[in-house]
């Protein structure tokens, strides 16, 4: 992009791996949005002004950044899960990285993003209406029960997706904001790709097994990160249960009791003392073994993102993740 008038000529040299506004008085005070572009091959950029000589701040200045592996100065042994990583927020740092590029199945960690799409596009007091599609038949899917024609708002679908992880509600949620599931999937991977998540695809709102549904543990830190910044997202993480009532077609009442999955937010796992756990979303299937995101704060409130990806076993998944945890200074 090039422009050019009395008072001189800026020069806009835009590389991939932006979300920026920028005003430039030198163009008539325009605004100019560069999105992230997943098909480029380079992740940093710069905008620099001729005439003024000034250079505008990295899509990645805010971000905890991770080329590789790190693991200097902790003393965690991650070998029993293919990926995990600890990512500081406040200052920015990673604390630990292993194999966080590493294209991996999520399963429900999916929903974190679903929520997120939710959040941002939908409203927590629309009604939302189940079709015939969420009847799930896939062995072991966690589901609410719902059937066709049954009814409730957006924050009751929010509390069984991230508290119970039902699949049939992640169906209800994509198609009352998209129309549709494969729409819904659009908007997933537009809302990852401007976060800068290029290393993911996803094909379903729910997380059940794809071989074109992957993300990495990296990816899953910038998305939670953005999640994060909705209040409701960690009032619904938080959350330790739930009891409500939807209708069916017929206006019948229909009870919803449900637990919190996360075992730190149960009070079956437990944090170091220095550590106070918000709450995150777990994630189990055959093929992605047992993962966990994890939103947590230090003694002085500082946040971190934690993740587990591809564990064997779901007591080894929370033994690595305290583990993690205890890097937390």
């Amino acid at each position: 992009m090039k422009c050019t008038n009395k008072f001189g000529r800026i020069l806009c040299v835009i590389m991939t791996g932006i979300l920026l506004t920028v005003s430039l008085t030198g163009c008539g005070a325009k605004e100019y949005t560069f999105v992230y572009d997943r098909n480029r091959n380079n992740s940093s950029f710069s905008v620099a002004s001729h005439a003024q000589g000034k250079t505008m701040d990295a899509f990645a200045s805010n971000l905890c950044v991770a080329a590789g592996d790190v693991s200097k100065g902790t003393d965690v042994d991650m070998s029993e899960v293919a990926s995990a990583g600890l990512f500081d927020i406040a200052s920015s740092k990673v604390v630990y990285a292993k194999n966080v590029h590493a294209k991996l199945n999520p399963a429900s960690l999916t929903k974190i993003l679903t929520a997120l799409c939710a959040l941002k596009y939908g409203n927590l007091d629309d009604m939302l209406t189940a079709s015939e599609n969420v009847y799930i038949k896939e062995s072991g899917a966690v589901k609410l029960g719902i059937e066709a024609g049954d009814t409730m708002t957006m924050d009751q679908a929010l509390h069984a997706l991230l508290l119970k992880s039902s699949n049939d509600v992640a169906i209800m949620i994509a198609e009352h904001v998209s129309g549709s599931v494969e729409e819904f999937c659009k908007l997933m991977n537009d809302t990852a790709n401007n976060l800068g998540a290029t290393n993911s695809h996803f094909t379903n709102p729910h997380g059940l097994t794809d071989p074109d549904h992957y993300t990495t543990a990296y990816d899953l830190y910038l998305i939670s990160n953005e999640a994060l910044k909705y209040d409701k997202f960690l009032e619904l993480i938080h959350t330790s249960n739930y009891i409500s009532t939807y209708h069916d077609k017929n206006n019948n009442e229909k009870s919803i009791d449900i637990q919190n999955s996360n075992a730190y937010i149960k009070g079956e796992a437990f944090a170091p003392d220095n550590v106070t756990v918000i709450g995150g979303k777990t994630g189990t299937t055959s093929a992605a073994g047992n993962c966990l995101v994890l939103y947590s704060r230090d003694k002085s409130g500082n946040p971190y993102i934690s993740i587990v990806m591809q564990s064997k076993d779901r007591t080894t998944m929370y033994t690595e993740m305290t583990d993690l945890l205890s890097e937390i200074s």
